[in-house]
């Protein structure tokens, strides 16, 4: 889609002007004199817009106008230019560009293109007073980019899980890192058999498809030691051989979204050009029953050397982010994300609005937790108390990849995040994100089904400003 800014002048025959409506009942078509053609969306008060309705009010256009079937629309920045969404110029101009990618985006891949052609947005144009034209401009291409790879993250997650592999993966990250300074180096099982990644391998073990652990390095800055995102990348999770209901595999393509999320976050921030030192880190598996799978009751040795008592096989992703963790430490990273479809259990306790943050790190979570809301991925804080760690102790291992005493339906998440800081002890600054309630759109988000692209936006923000 073409985002262009000018002066205040005509638009042009081929577009259609869009207006605001805080008093119709609901958004309209007109023509007025000489042909002129505006639409007419319902907006809230301006007094009530705050940031996350200015959001979904950028959303609602570009759903508007395709409900309409427009290619070419006209808005005046003035019309959304509100305060109460941010104060600053380029970021308004930045969070309209970031959603109106979003909004314009739907996985057509597998279906037949109809006669008429898929029904896309082709152009925005805003038109601004000349003063502001340059700032404006700043913050379009700005949220260009952050919103691309957010779509880039939900293509990739929306892929059936026979088309995205462990290896499938690995190369559409090769081939979306091209023409940036991304360094890429992938694992291969003797690899990781030498180094001792007995979580990965052991949760692969039933599956015909071959793990890969995916390294992305991106080295812009000599003065600090890197920032680590570790992202799940479970390609297709059954369950192994504690097989989940039916009801609840049709979506598990979407369990390697945390990883997706790690790789376009880096893209994105490449192409904005931050000057920092990010690693990011993807274990890709796919957890299968066969005849070689793991059991429930096996115990598995980490890269850290720490053991692991197999509760369940269905708790596979903390495993691989086990050996993650561990792989970290050579770099003695100054700061360590998580980001995981982890728990279903998040979005037991939160709902499908917000994702579940964990830190030890008051300051860090508290940090977290605003540029959150800022980016439009919520989260909300939940406890890594003490008492938590109990829960998890194994009884023939060091740790226990599921609750080992009580019901497991209880504090699912927050056990699950305990068991992360088993291997996250030797980082000062260390928070993990559970995006098992938000990898899938809501239909309130006024976006296309599918993935959510979760978790891009808010990994860009503490890349700048942590």
């Amino acid at each position: 889609m073409k985002i262009e800014v000018a002066e205040k002048k005509e638009a042009g025959k081929d577009f259609v002007k869009i207006a605001f409506g805080p008093k119709i009942a609901e958004s309209r078509f007109v023509v007025g004199k000489n042909e002129e053609k505006t639409l007419i969306i319902k907006s809230p008060e301006k007094k009530d817009i705050n940031r996350r309705k200015f959001i979904l009010l950028c959303r609602q256009i570009i759903q508007e106008a395709k409900k309409h079937q427009m290619k070419k629309i006209v808005i005046d920045f003035s019309d959304l230019n509100f305060k109460s969404a941010s104060k600053n110029l380029e970021e308004i101009a930045e969070i309209m560009a970031e959603n109106f990618e979003m909004a314009n985006y739907e996985f057509v891949k597998y279906k037949t293109r109809p006669k008429e052609g898929w029904n896309f947005l082709e152009e925005v144009k805003i038109i601004a007073e000349k003063k502001d034209v340059k700032n404006i401009e700043k913050g379009i291409l700005k949220g260009q980019i952050i919103g691309k790879e957010t779509n880039a993250c939900r293509e990739i997650s929306n892929m059936p899980g026979g088309d995205m592999t462990p290896q499938i993966l690995a190369q559409e990250i090769k081939k979306a890192i091209s023409g940036t300074p991304i360094k890429m180096k992938v694992l291969e099982e003797a690899e990781m058999e030498k180094l001792g990644m007995g979580g990965i391998l052991g949760v692969s073990r039933g599956s015909a498809e071959k793990p890969k652990f995916i390294v992305l390095e991106y080295m812009m800055s000599q003065k600090e030691k890197p920032i680590v995102f570790i992202g799940k990348g479970i390609t297709f999770d059954t369950g192994g051989l504690n097989v989940k209901p039916e009801n609840y595999m049709s979506d598990m393509h979407l369990d390697m979204t945390g990883g997706a999320a790690v790789a376009h976050a880096m893209i994105a921030a490449a192409k904005l050009g931050i000057k920092k030192k990010i690693v990011g880190f993807i274990p890709a598996v796919e957890n299968m029953p066969s005849g070689q799978s793991y059991r429930p009751g096996d115990i598995l040795k980490t890269v850290s050397g720490k053991t692991i008592e197999v509760a369940n096989t269905d708790a596979e992703g903390r495993i691989t982010l086990a050996d993650a963790h561990g792989y970290a430490e050579r770099y003695e990273p100054r700061l360590v994300v998580n980001i995981a479809t982890l728990t279903g259990a998040a979005g037991v306790a939160l709902g499908e609005r917000a994702s579940a943050l964990f830190s030890k790190n008051k300051k860090l979570g508290d940090k977290i937790f605003e540029l959150a809301e800022e980016s439009g991925d919520p989260v909300w804080p939940m406890p890594l108390w003490e008492e938590y760690k109990n829960d998890i102790k194994g009884n023939f291992g060091d740790v226990a990849n599921l609750r080992s005493a009580g019901d497991p339906r209880y504090g699912g998440a927050i056990h699950a995040a305990m068991f992360l800081l088993e291997f996250a002890e030797k980082f000062s600054q260390w928070a993990h994100l559970d995006i098992g309630s938000r990898d899938i759109v809501n239909p309130d988000e006024l976006l296309s089904k599918g993935a959510s692209g979760v978790g891009v936006r808010l990994l860009v923000k503490i890349l700048e400003r942590i």
